[in-house]
């Protein structure tokens, strides 16, 4: 995969965090979401995610509030979340805490009353009668036409607006793959002589990683899915996981258990995965890529919040999940994952059991997941690296191995052994 791009060097080994800046808070503003930004970055979170800052399309809204993904405008903030000045406090606060802040970019459609409509209908794709029109089943967006030269410039213009104006750190684009790969190469050529960026792409389609940085790691979502419902084996989970390890370090895979659109419209994690939740989400930090975590999982959330309404999370002080995640961005950092070497270990049960080794300057890792619903799985492991002294990462307790071990998991158990 050839690429002239290289990513941003603080991306490298960074944990994302996604913002539904809404229904973050009873208030759902920049400055209540404000509060926030110690806690996470107490947690080890190094990158925010912002989902859509501009105001939403009053025509064809829908629900109460309207999608975020509706804009109105590519260069104005929503006033539901406060004001420009707001954004930059934010982005400023968020800078002196070593944090970086992108923002959710929607090149593909626009609100079917964005300001374009009326000063610039021909940025659109036109029918046969001249009226808006849109490909993808969407009710509230219109989409965009990316042959029309001078379009392309006012909306590269607009996203370098964001990093001159609020000094941003990157963009999450929104369904990339519906947007010419020839457009994002451009923009990324331009906005990046303001300023290095990250650049992070909604599509699971390798030829993106030539322009991006990371993309969505989708087909392993999806096959994560059917191995619950016992549609796909583990071992077709191996072949994905292996298949994304050939970007090595020039390129990440997002990986996730919960992001916006699956919680709103597919389930709380909860609801996809079962007690098996927990374990795939140590597999999002320990195999090689980026993991994401989504507003509310330290809670944890168990409800879907709604896309188009106020809905906020409720929050209480005792964030049952904020250890295990901070446990997990702990023992991210500090292994180098996305240089490490991974080799599958194999067991004497490969219809339950996930297991894998990670070699980094000279420390290892072992990885044990039991991925099924089943109780009390004894198995084997059998491998030279397996001996000598580790320390269980989430109980602390320590275990002398000598290259042969049994083990035996109930369901979605999970353990991480960092040798001493």
């Amino acid at each position: 995969m050839q690429s002239n791009f290289s990513i941003v060097s603080w991306a490298k080994s960074a944990v994302l965090y996604e913002v539904n800046i809404r229904q973050f808070t009873v208030e759902g503003t920049f400055k209540a979401f404000q509060k926030h930004l110690p806690r996470l970055k107490n947690m080890g979170v190094d990158a925010l995610w912002l989902m859509p800052i501009t105001p939403i399309s009053e025509f064809k809204k829908q629900g109460n509030l309207g999608s975020y993904y509706a804009c109105s405008s590519y260069t104005k903030i929503n006033p539901e979340f406060g004001s420009l000045e707001d954004f930059r406090d934010l982005i400023k606060q968020a800078h002196q805490l070593g944090l970086k802040v992108i923002i959710d970019w929607v090149a593909n459609h626009t609100g079917c009353d964005h300001e374009w409509t009326i000063s610039n209908p021909d940025y659109y794709i036109l029918d046969e009668n001249n009226n808006f029109t849109e490909r993808n089943g969407w009710k509230d967006v219109i989409d965009l036409n990316f042959n029309n030269a001078s379009m392309r410039i006012a909306m590269i213009n607009a996203m370098k607006y964001w990093v001159n104006e609020c000094d941003i750190d990157g963009f999450r684009c929104d369904m990339a793959h519906l947007v010419a790969l020839d457009f994002w190469k451009t923009a990324r050529i331009d906005c990046d002589e303001l300023k290095k960026l990250f650049w992070l792409a909604e599509c699971d389609e390798e030829k993106y990683l030539t322009v991006f940085d990371a993309s969505y790691a989708w087909e392993w979502m999806h096959l994560t899915e059917k191995l619950v419902k016992q549609q796909v084996n583990i071992e077709e989970i191996i072949i994905n996981l292996q298949q994304y390890l050939k970007f090595e370090n020039t390129k990440l895979k997002l990986f996730f258990t919960s992001n916006h659109d699956e919680n709103s419209w597919n389930g709380t994690e909860f609801e996809k995965y079962g007690n098996l939740a927990k374990a795939f989400a140590v597999l999002t930090f320990t195999w090689n890529g980026m993991p994401l975590i989504y507003s509310g999982q330290e809670i944890p959330s168990n409800k879907r919040l709604k896309f188009f309404d106020k809905d906020v999370l409720l929050w209480d002080n005792t964030l049952k999940l904020e250890t295990f995640y901070q446990t997990l961005i702990s023992l991210f950092h500090e292994s180098g994952f996305n240089q490490a070497s991974i080799e599958i270990l194999p067991t004497d049960n490969t219809t339950s059991i996930l297991s894998f080794i990670k070699v980094f300057d000279n420390k290892i890792w072992i990885i044990i997941l039991n991925l099924s619903k089943h109780d009390r799985i004894h198995f084997n492991i059998n491998h030279p690296h397996l001996q000598g002294q580790f320390e269980q990462v989430f109980s602390k307790l320590i275990f002398n191995f000598n290259a042969q071990e049994n083990f035996e998991l109930m369901a979605g158990d999970y353990l991480v052994f960092r040798k001493l």
